[in-house]
């Protein structure tokens, strides 16, 4: 049986809350494998994130375009702050069924790519600041099938960078790192 999607959530969070509250000031213009974004920027885009998909479980608009403004204040209790509303938000009765945003994707579908956005933007800050991060394995295994049936529409729009390539002993976790474009192996 798939585990509700809230449960899915709170384990990534778990596991990215530590990541992002690892950061240090000294690290945040430090590059991260998202060739477009320093580790403050990709922090701040992945609070945005949070944000507009909490919206996305209410079936409300979001706005990823806005520029995003979260590295304000204490951003890292933000941060942690976020991830429990988003949590909650796909905990939220009809959170999981019928279609959001604004290309009418299956919710369950909307809420894989939030968690593997969650998830793989936590690996690339992990990876730009020195961290260990070991991800739920339910957690790769949910957003696996997801982020592969998207893969072909994230690259046309240049969400997703070529598939690199991972030899037949990689674990799921560079198997889904590669298809979004990502080297597994990427050090800074």
């Amino acid at each position: 049986m798939t585990k509700p999607i809230s449960e899915l959530f709170d384990a990534a969070a778990k596991r990215a809350v530590p990541v992002v509250r690892g950061i240090t000031d000294d690290r945040l213009s430090d590059p991260t494998p998202c060739t477009e974004y320093d580790v403050r920027d990709l922090t701040n885009h992945l609070i945005q994130v949070l944000i507009n998909f909490q919206k996305l479980a209410a079936k409300e608009k979001s706005d990823f375009g806005a520029e995003p403004h979260c590295m304000e204040g204490d951003w890292r209790s933000r941060f942690a702050d976020e991830a429990d509303a988003l949590v909650a938000a796909w905990a939220a009765p009809g959170a999981e069924e019928g279609t959001t945003g604004s290309m009418g994707f299956p919710a369950r579908t909307v809420a894989g790519m939030a968690l593997g956005d969650l998830t793989l933007h936590a690996w690339d800050l992990a990876r730009a600041t020195g961290q260990d991060f070991t991800p739920d394995p339910a957690v790769v295994d949910e957003i696996g099938p997801t982020l592969a049936e998207l893969a072909p529409m994230a690259r046309k729009g240049g969400v997703y960078g070529e598939p690199v390539e991972v030899g037949e002993d990689a674990s799921a976790l560079e198997r889904v790192l590669a298809l979004t474009g990502r080297d597994p192996h990427w050090r800074p």
